[in-house]
């Protein structure tokens, strides 16, 4: 008897001396998970990471104008390419916006799987690094490298069913820094979400900026209730996890990112002289203003500004 109680002193001491038990729930999810290997940096920066944007031809043209528009910025030039490892052809355009910057897709051929469920696109240093970490992070490889016109990709899947599509170019690309940097929105199961999170932070050597259990109902469309949100920032740039139970009304889900403005309104006036409906009007939380547009071919977007202190 005496062994087992010296046994438990013990075990609680190494508890208390090595930080196992903390003190909110969460942060005490991602401390006691098994270690994830440490992992070299391949990210290169915000700028160079785009929001993957799948649209009818027809409509291809249309959408790229009205971003512009609304968020000003520049173009690269239209080609027909492919982009995939096995046959296809897609109309395809980089739209490049202080707030953020947009890969757009408009596939003549019938899209392979699973390309067009990536929600975005990172730019690597060095693609069999990152293929590497994100193996020892945790993620799947869904497509493995493939070379591309302009140099190689891969698709993975992050724990949680997140596919995010990895690009190295053999020439790289230089572009301005952004005015302001787009949140990347994922929406995680209770169940997936710190396992997610353990994995992305490892891969991109980012940090968890807030983890809200109580955060605001009205950003998922349920204003009397909250729910868990989680927000980590690296030199990718920002991603914001929504923890829920699916239960979402339109159009929530559906909107891949999330883009910060200075001035909300007349970014608003913009858009919707450029083509965009309103989806979800104007609410108010304590750190936005914010909104959901759907853009010509159906891209669906928030746009926000920070609240007034």
């Amino acid at each position: 008897m005496r062994f087992n109680k010296n046994l438990a002193g013990i075990f609680v001491a190494l508890l208390l001396t090595f930080g196992l038990v903390v003190g909110t729930p969460h942060v005490g999810a991602f401390a006691q998970s098994a270690p994830i290997p440490e992992t070299v940096s391949v990210a290169v920066g915000p700028q160079y990471d785009t929001t993957h944007v799948y649209v009818a031809p027809e409509d291809f043209d249309r959408l790229v104008a009205s971003l512009l528009a609304t968020f000003g910025g520049t173009k690269t030039k239209q080609g027909v390419f492919t982009v995939t490892p096995t046959p296809s052809s897609t109309m395809s355009q980089l739209v490049l916006t202080p707030a953020g910057s947009v890969s757009v897709f408009g596939f003549k051929t019938p899209v392979p799987y699973p390309f067009g469920l990536e929600r975005t696109g990172y730019l690597v240093t060095d693609m069999d690094a990152a293929i590497r970490a994100a193996r020892a992070t945790g993620a799947d490889v869904i497509v493995a490298v493939f070379n591309d016109p302009i140099g190689r990709d891969a698709v993975i899947q992050w724990p949680g069913g997140v596919n995010t599509q990895l690009y190295w170019h053999t020439t790289a690309p230089s572009y301005d820094p952004l005015q302001t940097i787009p949140e990347n929105r994922v929406y995680v199961s209770p169940d997936r979400v710190d396992e997610f999170v353990r994995s992305f932070l490892a891969f991109s050597r980012g940090t968890v900026v807030s983890d809200d259990a109580r955060a605001p109902g009205v950003e998922i469309g349920r204003p009397a209730e909250t729910y868990r949100r989680v927000r980590i920032e690296s030199k990718f740039g920002k991603l914001t996890a929504l923890v829920t139970d699916g239960h979402l009304p339109y159009p929530y889900g559906r909107e891949m990112t999330g883009y910060e403005v200075t001035n909300l309104a007349d970014t608003l006036a913009k858009a919707k002289a450029a083509g965009a409906d309103v989806l979800v009007p104007l609410y108010k939380t304590d750190d936005r203003d914010a909104v959901v547009v759907r853009f010509p071919g159906g891209y669906i977007a928030e746009i926000h500004s920070a609240a007034k202190k």
